[in-house]
């Protein structure tokens, strides 16, 4: 249905159809609603204003009444015989019948009135008392001045108090009445203090603003907040009233201010109280006094909407019966009603004269964009095709699908023929950089040789030094490899001249089936590593290749690894770098293909690996994260491959040991050192040595040069001789004894320590004796 009424929409001739009659139909709802809000409303609302200001004022009155009873009642009461002079006299523990007729006026005067909170009754005798209701001694200082303060007033009735009464902290957030006793006189000696209510003062402001989003506040002569309404929190609300209170001249008046996304109504005006004058302020939303014309105007706006809901159905009914005869002569085009959704809103019959032309005009676009994303769809089916995507499709199938793609499949065999870029680290070319440029240079130069030479192929860009060619060729083409060969001499001459690198062409075998095409495609990937591994022009007939494939024989030279590996624990890295050649010359000399190569350079690396493994290398540390064996798998060239071992892998290795070696070779030595003075004079050994120290035995005895300047043997042969000639020296313990104390056999210390010492250990014994 909204696509039906979008289409119709697009339409000019319906469009100024429905418009014009929905105009005609709507202006007098239009006029007469207008009329009502305008005239009716309006004078509706001032009604309502005028109103709530009167109830305001009904209310102000109401409460200023009871104040000035309040004022009244205390006035009265200040005159009370019981609150006389006599009272600076009398004893309220023996007089006990004055002292209960005191406390019970005073309960009266607290319930004569609403807003009576609590009365008390200060007497400034000798010793000053409190009634509230109940006698009290005023002992505190700081009370005793708040009351005092009270009496020393120059009004002896006031709401407002000194600063000393209204910052004490009993009074300090409360409204008080005082007034003297006795009531007149020029030396009063106590006064009655009314506190007031507030939260019964708060519902009574309350009724100002009988509002839930309004506020009414008490403000004195000093424009400082009395009390305000007791749930409203909104200080800065507050504060903004006080302020505009202040900058507006008059005792009663009402303006309106905006807060929070919402307009009040604000009304103020004044209480003449006793010693000062308060000022209320009440602020009401506008929307809560003119609620009652909410509903009025939605009456209004039903109507007026009826109104327009008629209209417009009758215009809907009138456009159609109207559009009818041009909506068939529109659906007699080809397109139909399809036309009226573009984005061009020309007038239907402009429309039917240009259709035809734009239909044509159309069809040759599309046509263009078809031809060309063809060559791009084609290598797409192709590489699914190849990697085995199809494999649930019959030949039937897939035969259709090429010949929709533009390949002619009956009575052909198909073929692939790979080019693999070899010699880029001879050309001194940047392979990261350049990699994917070369591959695109040398696949637009199969292009271009292909063309001359073969109907049907397609070119697969794999991006990674390698390109392969797909060729569909007849079954009765008798001279395909010679094609074949001119081909591949043409792409190998053109980029040895252009690019100055070497071309490694291999050529499947030959299938009947478009099933088959997968097969092909693996046995190319496996059989171009079976080129030979030198840097020179190839090419390899897949299906001419020895099966017997005595070139796969590996002889893997373990002894030249074993070598390389005890240059690296050196670290010779000039040492290891010939080795690694020869490495490679041992393997190249027995003729072994890049596959065979790379297995064992494969098998080269990870016995660097084991042994930066077993140094306690963490190799993620070393190599940054990097897969080492994805690179090295990647390279397809003997002095890249040189260099990558040298440069990524043993300089790295080699230089983090150096950094490191020194500080754990002297840990080594010392632990060594310490556990050859603990066992000396049993069997030890640098086998022993380095078990306790976990390392190698060729590890401890290198630190062992390093550090000390003495190999192991030496040091432990000189620590048992130094003990020895101790304890020849010192004791006269036989001397097979100290031999055994220090490790050897007697007839063997005799020989070390004359070889050692120059004498036998009885002559140097003797000699010492004379000596001495």
């Amino acid at each position: 249905m909204i696509n039906w009424l979008k289409t119709r929409w697009q339409s000019a001739f319906y469009r100024k159809s429905f418009l014009l009659i929905l105009l005609i139909a709507s202006i007098p709802g239009v006029i007469s609603g207008i009329g009502i809000y305008w005239f009716g409303l309006q004078s509706t609302e001032s009604e309502l204003r005028e109103i709530h200001a009167e109830e305001i004022d009904e209310r102000v009155k109401n409460i200023d009444e009871q104040f000035n009873y309040l004022e009244e009642s205390l006035s009265y009461w200040a005159f009370e015989p019981s609150f006389q002079s006599k009272i600076m006299q009398l004893d309220f523990i023996d007089q006990f019948q004055e002292t209960r007729e005191i406390k019970k006026k005073l309960l009266i005067l607290k319930g004569s009135h609403p807003l009576i909170h609590n009365v008390e009754l200060f007497v400034n005798r000798h010793d000053p008392v409190l009634f509230s209701p109940y006698v009290t001694n005023v002992e505190d200082q700081q009370h005793l001045r708040a009351y005092q303060s009270i009496i020393q007033a120059s009004k002896n009735v006031t709401w407002e108090q000194a600063e000393v009464f209204s910052k004490n902290k009993k009074y300090q957030n409360e409204m008080t009445l005082t007034h003297q006793i006795p009531g007149v006189s020029n030396d009063p000696f106590g006064a009655i203090i009314v506190t007031i209510d507030q939260t019964t003062l708060a519902r009574q402001l309350e009724t100002l603003t009988p509002y839930s989003d309004g506020v009414s506040i008490l403000l004195n002569d000093e424009n400082d907040v009395l009390l305000s309404s007791s749930d409203f929190n909104n200080q800065s609300f507050i504060s903004e009233l006080q302020e505009r209170k202040q900058t507006i001249n008059g005792e009663k008046e009402s303006f309106q201010i905006d807060w929070n996304h919402q307009t009040y109504s604000v009304s103020f005006g004044s209480f003449d109280r006793i010693g000062s004058e308060w000022t209320y302020v009440s602020a009401a939303p506008i929307s809560a006094i003119t609620s009652p014309i909410v509903t009025i105007s939605k009456v209004i706006l039903i109507s007026s909407l009826s109104v327009l809901v008629l209209a417009f159905i009758m215009t809907f009914l009138a456009s159609n019966r109207l559009y009818q005869p041009v909506k068939r002569l529109t659906l007699s085009l080809p397109t139909g009603s399809n036309w009226f959704g573009t984005s061009k809103y020309h007038d239907e019959f402009q429309q039917i004269r240009d259709s035809f032309y734009e239909l044509s005009t159309e069809r040759e676009k599309l046509e263009e964009r078809m031809s060309a994303q063809v060559p791009q769809l084609k290598q797409h089916f192709l590489m699914q095709l190849a990697r085995g995507y199809f494999y649930d499709y019959d030949e039937i199938e897939l035969r259709k699908r090429m010949n929709s793609y533009g390949w002619e499949t009956s009575d052909h065999h198909f073929l692939f023929i790979d080019y693999q870029l070899t010699g880029l680290y001879e050309a001194g070319t940047a392979v990261d950089d350049d990699e994917g440029l070369l591959t695109f240079a040398m696949a637009n130069v199969m292009e271009d040789v292909a063309k001359d030479h073969i109907h049907q192929y397609t070119v697969l860009n794999a991006y990674d030094l390698s390109a392969s060619m797909f060729l569909l060729v007849p079954n009765e083409d008798a001279n395909v490899n010679h094609q074949i060969h001119l081909i591949a001499d043409a792409v190998t001459k053109t980029i040895n001249q252009l690019l100055h690198l070497q071309v490694t062409v291999t050529v499947s075998s030959v299938a009947d089936r478009v099933k088959q095409i997968p097969q092909l495609f693996e046995e190319l990937e496996r059989g171009k590593r079976y080129r030979e591994f030198g840097n020179k022009n190839q090419l390899i007939f897949l299906n001419e290749l020895n099966n017997n494939r005595e070139m796969e024989k590996l002889i893997y030279p373990f002894e030249l690894e074993k070598e390389m590996i005890q240059c690296i624990r050196r670290g010779h890295t000039n040492e290891a770098e010939a080795i690694i050649r020869q490495f490679f010359n041992h393997l190249l000399d027995r003729g072994l293909n890049e596959v065979n190569v790379q297995s064992s350079v494969m098998q080269l690396y990870s016995a660097i690996q084991h042994e930066m493994l077993q140094s306690g290398l963490d190799l993620a540390d070393l190599f940054e994260g990097r897969n080492m064996f994805v690179e090295l798998q990647q390279i397809r060239e003997r002095e890249w491959m040189i260099r990558w071992l040298i440069g990524e892998v043993i300089q790295p290795y080699v230089l983090f040991m150096e950094d490191n070696m020194n500080m754990e070779m002297k840990r080594l030595v010392e632990q060594t050192l310490q556990y050859m003075k603990k066992y000396y004079m049993e069997d030890i050994s640098l086998e022993s040595c380095a078990d306790f120290v976990h390392t190698t035995p060729y590890s401890l005895s290198k630190a062992f040069k390093n550090i000390l300047g003495i190999n192991f043997i030496d040091y432990l042969t000189n620590m048992r001789l130094d003990q020895a000639k101790r304890l020849l020296i010192e004791s006269n313990v036989k001397i097979s004894h100290i031999a055994e104390q220090v490790g050897y056999r007697h007839s063997y210390f005799n020989r070390i320590f004359k070889k050692h010492v120059g004498v036998p250990p009885s002559q140097f014994r003797k000699q010492y004796a004379q000596t001495s």
